[in-house]
C-alpha cells in the first residue's frame, strides 16, 4: 500500500525538479541547440518527444534521457533543460519522450508500469533512431535517474549497441520505503523510538499485504503510521482504499510481485546484481549524500561488487555532500524540503562530473 503513496509522492518530487531553475536560462541557450519531434512506436503505441541537437555542428554521440516515477510532460514543463542545454553544448544530442497516456504520447499512464516495459521504449527508441541516422546515434548511451537504475540495465542487456550509461540516485533491487521513512522522520521531528515503531508498523503491514491478511488486519497494524502528519505528503495517509489493497495483495498471492526472504522487502527485478554484472559499458553512478528518498549507499555497495568487477565494464562512483535525491543542492535532503523546494541549484560538483566524465570516456 505505502509502495502505491510513495510511487505518487516521488512522481510529483521528480516532475517539479526536472525542469530546475535553468528554466529561466532557456532563452539564452536556445540557441545551442535544434530541437526536432521525435515519435516512435512501441508495445503497439506512438510515443512523442523531441530530440535536441547541437546548432550550428554535428553531434558526436546521443543520450537518451530514462525518466523517474511518474506522469510526464516534455514539453509543457521544459523539461531537463539545463541537462539537455549541457549535453548539447558538448556537442551531444539529446531524446527524451513522454510515457503512454503523457503529452501527445499514445496510450493510458499507467504509474505503476512494469520497468521491463519501460526498458522496451528505451529499446525501440534507440532503434528508430539508428535508423534515422541522425549525427551522433551511432554512439547512444542512457542517462537515468532513480527508478531509470532499474530500467537501464535491462535496456543495455539487451541492447549491444547501448554504449554508456549516466545513473542518477539509482536504485537497488528492493522497496526502499523503510530507508525513507527511517530518514525522513527524525528530520520531521519523531525521535528514534517513535521512528523504529513507525517503521515497525510499515513492516508489519507490507508483510499483511503480502503474506496475507485482511484488510482489517492491515488498518489495525497501520493506525500510527497512517495517521501521522508525514504521510499526508503521500496525498492518502489515513484514508487507505480497501480496493486498491486487494489488488495490491493479489498481485503478491499470484506471483506477479515477488518478496526477498532475507530482508523481507518487495523485490523490483529478480537478479538485479546478475543482470548488473552483464553491463559491459562505461557507467557514471552519480549519488546525494543527503538522498532520504533512495539508500544511495546500498546501491554504490551493489554497482561496485556488480559493475565494479567486471573486466568489460569501467565504474566510476561520484558522492556529492550538499545532494538530495534530484542531485539539488539540499540542507537536509528530506522529502518535504524536495517538494517544497524553489530554484533549484545543482549538486556542487554535479554538472562537472558529468561534463569531464563525458568529455574523458565519449568525447576522447
Amino acid at each position: 500500500m505505502n509502495r502505491i503513496l510513495l510511487c505518487a509522492v516521488l512522481a510529483w518530487a521528480l516532475l517539479v525538479g526536472s525542469g530546475s531553475a535553468a528554466r529561466a536560462a532557456q532563452t539564452d541557450s536556445a540557441a545551442a541547440m535544434d530541437t526536432q519531434r521525435f515519435e516512435f512506436v512501441s508495445g503497439g503505441k506512438r510515443l512523442v518527444g523531441f530530440i535536441d541537437l547541437p546548432a550550428g555542428r554535428p553531434a558526436r554521440a546521443m543520450v537518451v534521457i530514462v525518466h523517474g516515477y511518474g506522469a510526464t510532460d516534455v514539453a509543457g514543463r521544459t523539461s531537463y533543460h539545463d541537462l539537455r542545454s549541457l549535453f548539447t553544448r558538448l556537442g551531444i544530442a539529446t531524446v527524451v519522450w513522454d510515457k503512454p497516456g503523457c503529452g501527445d504520447s499514445e496510450g493510458e499512464f499507467d504509474i505503476n508500469q512494469p520497468v521491463e516495459s519501460s526498458a522496451e521504449e528505451v529499446i525501440d527508441a534507440a532503434r528508430q533512431l539508428r535508423d534515422s541516422r541522425l549525427p551522433g546515434a551511432e554512439r547512444i548511451g542512457l542517462w537515468g535517474i532513480s527508478r531509470a537504475g532499474w530500467i537501464a540495465p535491462l535496456a543495455i542487456t539487451r541492447d549491444p549497441g547501448i554504449a554508456f550509461w549516466i545513473s542518477v540516485s539509482g536504485t537497488d533491487a528492493l522497496e526502499n520505503f523503510p530507508y525513507l521513512l527511517e530518514s525522513n522522520l527524525p528530520i520531521e521531528g519523531r525521535s528514534a523510538g517513535e521512528t523504529e515503531r513507525l517503521v515497525d508498523e510499515w513492516r508489519r503491514g507490507f508483510e499483511i499485504t503480502s503474506r496475507g491478511g485482511t484488510f482489517e488486519d492491515y488498518m489495525a497494524a497501520t493506525e500510527n503510521l497512517r495517521n501521522d502528519p508525514f504521510m499526508a505528503l503521500f496525498g492518502g495517509g489515513a484514508a487507505v482504499d480497501e480496493s486498491a489493497f486487494t489488488i495490491e495483495q493479489r498481485r503478491f498471492s499470484s506471483g506477479a510481485f515477488t518478496v526477498d526472504p532475507g530482508t523481507g522487502l518487495m523485490v523490483y527485478v529478480p537478479a538485479f546484481a546478475e543482470r548488473l554484472s552483464r553491463v559491459n559499458v562505461p557507467v557514471l553512478a552519480l549519488f546525494g549524500e543527503k538522498d532520504r528518498n533512495v539508500n544511495w549507499r546500498s546501491t554504490a555497495a551493489l554497482y561496485a561488487r556488480t559493475i565494479g568487477r567486471n573486466p568489460r565494464a569501467r565504474l566510476t562512483i561520484r558522492t556529492f555532500p550538499d545532494g538530495n535525491h534530484n542531485l539539488h543542492r539540499a540542507e537536509t535532503g528530506g522529502l518535504r524540503e524536495m517538494l517544497t523546494m524553489a530554484g533549484h541549484q545543482p549538486a556542487e560538483g554535479y554538472h562537472e562530473a558529468m561534463t569531464d566524465w563525458l568529455r574523458e570516456t565519449v568525447l576522447n
